[in-house]
């Protein structure tokens, strides 16, 4: 037992390890230049011991994605602190859009998380993460009586599409600082046209 506890305990800080490594690098240099060899020295461990834990680099590369996706919804969510659905919703929006200005979630999820991993899987990573939380949101302000009732998953999919091209957009800005707030304001005025126009 005590060895099986040893042999478990190496493999976490083995995985670890390599995970600190890949993230600190694909953060550093374009995912296209580095190489699995790179990888492991970095980690002070072999080229065997990234693939025998990931399966190689493009498998480190999507565990480090999930890795700051799950960071991001855990912050999203523990942002939700307002009982009031709509201001709960804003201050989503507005961690969600600072989120897109900080080097990790810029490089890792956008700018080489398509590259690395190929759009298909890339959009159904991201989907994944986002869309539940998304979802929660629109269903909360629709039965608040905030949102009129239509296609739950048209709402959503506009929305993610929104949040998703605003990322970009951010990501891809020469001053990232004032895109976040230009965006914050024109997804505030796209999704409040989703509003009643009168108290349900």
């Amino acid at each position: 037992m005590a060895v099986k506890g040893l042999r478990a305990e190496y493999a976490e800080a083995t995985r670890s390890a390599l995970l600190d490594a890949g993230r600190r690098l694909f953060i550093e240099r374009r995912y296209a230049d580095l190489s699995a060899e790179e990888i492991a020295r970095a980690a002070r461990l072999t080229r065997g011991a990234l693939y025998h834990h990931f399966g190689g680099k493009q498998g480190l590369f999507e565990a480090v994605f999930e890795q700051i996706e799950e960071e991001l919804t855990g912050r999203l969510a523990a942002s939700l602190t307002e009982t009031d659905a709509w201001h709960s919703g804003l201050q989503a929006l507005d961690a969600f859009l600072d989120e897109c200005t900080s080097v990790p979630y810029q490089r890792i999820v956008l700018q080489e998380g398509p590259v690395a991993l190929g759009w298909d899987r890339w959009r159904e990573l991201d989907e994944r993460h986002m869309l539940g939380l998304v979802r929660n949101l629109v269903d909360d302000l629709t039965e608040a009586g905030i949102f009129q009732p239509r296609s739950t998953d048209l709402v959503v999919r506009a929305i993610y599409g929104l949040l998703t091209e605003m990322a970009w957009g951010i990501a891809e800005a020469d001053d990232a600082a004032q895109a976040r707030r230009d965006a914050g304001q024109i997804a505030l005025d796209m999704i409040g046209a989703l509003r009643r126009s009168t108290p349900a």
